[in-house]
């Protein structure tokens, strides 16, 4: 609606002093027979003078506006509302109404809690930057596969919550982990409730089939364990094992590289009789750890970047594909290569380990 201009209401200006009001002898609606019609001039009522498009209003020149109802302090209602869902999800903890899979897998403690916990350290900690999530598909299976590194593999849960956060379904990686992840206690139920699983080809397969997103880390103990001078060399593929469940379900394969996990716990030695002793595969020794006691625990605040790399698709070879040795040799070494090329990349075009 185009502004309106106000005219105050005043005889003189209103008629622009040409036309002067009669005087008024007689009652209203009164004359003589015979007397001509007078015709006057309709003036405006105060206040609906017609709008003038071309006349700029003034603050003062607005007409008043209507009060308004008092509003809430901002915040209150948000408050308000996760108050509330913070009491519903405790009641549905509490009485057993919500839902897991035959993994373990229960995504609303995932999203409401553990994602909660972990996202602070991705945002504000190591400020994790994302590139190539458009090459993660919308919907279906894909398998992830991506460099490990870091002594802890807090690579891993990174991964996860930049999926999440930054794909616009909003997808969950399933994260296949090692035996030993599955052996430590609290460790094992936290992994299952987070969505991760054994990694083997029998529970890769039935997640692919289900269209989940998978993510494995073919380097395993190998990488995240390795010295700090070998930082960014990946190390063996495996056997290949991953390039097989694609092929069997037809489904890409997303190489991911990431940098900036090397140098959270620069692993300078490893104090390998000990490591036998608690069953660890290794038992890292760092500049603050285990020097400083629990506070050498702390990772290092690097800048890590993320980034997901074109899909290599699998659905155009024929069934038995799976089985043909050299054909998995080639493809784990086409990711292999890959990831390899982009983490060099990264590191030039990185301008500090910590910013």
């Amino acid at each position: 609606m185009a502004d309106a201009k106000v005219i105050p209401f005043d005889d003189d200006r209103s008629r622009g002093g040409a036309v002067q009001r009669p005087p008024r002898r007689r009652a209203a609606g009164s004359r003589r027979k015979g007397d001509p019609v007078v015709v006057r001039e309709v003036q405006p009522l105060p206040g609906r003078a017609f709008p003038q498009d071309d006349v700029p209003v003034t603050r003062e020149e607005q007409s008043p506006q209507q009060p308004q109802p008092p509003q809430q302090p901002q915040g209150v209602g948000g408050l308000e509302r996760r108050i509330a869902g913070g009491l519903a999800f405790l009641r549905r903890r509490l009485t057993g109404d919500y839902e897991i899979d035959d993994f373990g897998y229960d995504q609303e403690l995932t999203d409401q809690v553990l994602m909660s916990m972990i996202r602070p350290l991705y945002e504000k900690y190591f400020r994790v930057e994302v590139k190539g999530i458009e090459n993660i598909p919308s919907e279906g299976g894909a398998l992830i596969v991506s460099n490990h590194s870091g002594t802890l593999p807090l690579d891993g849960l990174m991964m996860q919550v930049a999926v999440h956060d930054n794909h616009p379904a909003g997808r969950h990686l399933r994260l296949l982990a090692a035996d030993l992840v599955f052996m430590l206690p609290v460790v094992n139920e936290l992994a299952r409730k987070a969505g991760h699983t054994l990694a083997c080809a029998e529970d890769a397969e039935r997640l692919l089939e289900r269209g989940e997103l998978v993510g494995v880390m073919p380097e395993g103990f190998k990488g995240i364990g390795k010295p700090f001078s070998e930082r960014y060399k990946l190390q063996r593929f495996g056997r290949g094992g991953f390039v097989s469940t694609a092929l069997r379900q037809g489904t890409p394969i997303i190489p991911c590289s990431i940098v900036g996990a090397e140098e959270i716990y620069p692993m300078i030695g490893n104090a390998k009789t000990l490591a036998r002793l608690l069953g660890f595969p290794y038992f890292p020794i760092t500049p603050t750890f285990p020097w400083l006691g629990p506070l050498g625990a702390v990772p290092l605040p690097t800048k890590w970047t993320i980034q997901f790399g074109e899909p290599i698709p699998t659905d155009g070879y024929p069934p038995e594909a799976a089985e043909d040795p050299m054909l998995m040799f080639n493809l784990t070494d086409q990711v292999r290569e890959q990831i390899q090329h982009t983490l060099y990349k990264l590191l030039v075009q990185r301008r500090s380990v910590f910013f």
